[in-house]
């Protein structure tokens, strides 16, 4: 169960066709932290998410406290507070927690859904079996990781 809350609507068997067609059009690829890995890999990381269905005013992930999912939106709308100001709002395409499964350190903000939403998660569990399932996952990791570094480094310097 994730930390969103035992009120999820896990997809029913009746759910699994739409749910089966939307994993093939996702582009793990975007998601940086993805970006290096190959088709085979993307595949198995999509048959580790799972899709959860969430109301709208639902708190998906709470500045401050230590992460364990990584949340890609597949529908709906979320808004992002930091401090308690809006920061941001997500939508389709869009995903957060990322850097939870990484470093599992507290979140950088809140995350609360404003609609009703559609999410892909992937647990820390999860995450940390596709590591060990597919060991080259982990140094492609860190050649995401670079890049993102040095482009954050590239936008500091200017």
């Amino acid at each position: 169960m994730t930390s969103v809350g035992r009120s999820l609507r896990r997809v029913t068997p009746a759910d699994s066709l739409s749910l089966m067609s939307r994993k093939h059009e996702l582009d793990l690829s975007k998601i940086w932290m993805f970006s290096a890995c190959s088709g085979a890999q993307l595949r198995t990381i999509r048959k580790a998410v799972e899709e959860v269905i969430v109301p709208a005013g639902r708190v998906l992930c709470e500045e401050g406290t230590v992460g364990r999912e990584f949340f890609f939106v597949v529908d709906g709308t979320a808004s992002v507070r930091r401090n308690g100001r809006r920061v941001t709002t997500l939508g389709p395409g869009k995903w957060f927690g990322e850097l939870s499964l990484l470093d599992r350190q507290p979140r950088s903000a809140s995350v609360v859904s404003e609609t009703p939403m559609t999410l892909l998660v992937l647990e820390q569990r999860r995450f940390n079996g596709l590591l060990d399932e597919m060991p080259t996952l982990g140094r492609k990791l860190l050649v995401a990781m670079s890049q993102r570094l040095r482009e954050a480094d590239a936008k500091a310097l200017n």
